[in-house]
């Protein structure tokens, strides 16, 4: 079983987020914020973390590179409301960059993608 980092501000939108990465059979932990997240990266073995780019104490962007630079190997998905972000060279390192929507299904699409070809 894949094991997910959820990483997201609010909420209702992490447990949503949870609910249904759980439902697709991956086992998933939460953060609130950057900080928390690398934290729980340096703590814990992660088969991809799911990244929202605007939160308190250090936002997505400071976590991802924190993050890769302890484990260059660990799949990134930016997952944020803010498209414009997408001109950020910091993001480019992430291996994927989804604009959030009402529906999951292009996340969660991604997700697989990238698991099974970090698999093969």
């Amino acid at each position: 079983m894949h094991k997910i980092l959820i990483v997201e501000d609010e909420k209702h939108q992490r447990d949503l987020y949870t609910m249904e990465l759980q439902d697709e059979g991956y086992e998933v932990d939460q953060a609130s914020n950057g900080k928390e997240a690398v934290e729980m990266v340096k703590a814990n073995k992660y088969d991809l973390v799911v990244m929202d780019i605007r939160m308190p104490e250090m936002d997505g962007i400071e976590a991802l590179g924190k993050i890769l630079s302890r484990d260059k190997k660990i799949p990134i998905v930016i997952y944020t409301a803010y498209s414009n972000y997408k001109s950020n060279f910091m993001t480019w390192t992430a291996d994927a960059y989804i604009t959030k929507s009402l529906n999951s299904d292009e996340l969660k699409e991604k997700i697989r993608e990238i698991l099974s070809s970090k698999a093969s």
